[in-house]
């Protein structure tokens, strides 16, 4: 791995994986990384906050 390239430190110290990263590694770990080039836990179009806070029952 290559810092600049496949990874960065944010300004609080933590490692952050960028697409170039994701792509190498060829799947989505379903973790919502900020740079997930799958979109997995981005919003969809259409998509509301009012749906994610239903109650059940």
């Amino acid at each position: 791995m290559e810092e600049g390239v496949d990874y960065y430190f944010n300004e609080d110290g933590f490692m952050v994986f960028t697409r170039e990263y994701h792509l190498k590694r060829g799947s989505c770990c379903k973790n919502k990384c900020k740079h997930c080039p799958w979109g997995y836990g981005r919003k969809k179009p259409g998509d509301t906050d009012k749906d994610d806070n239903k109650e059940n029952g």
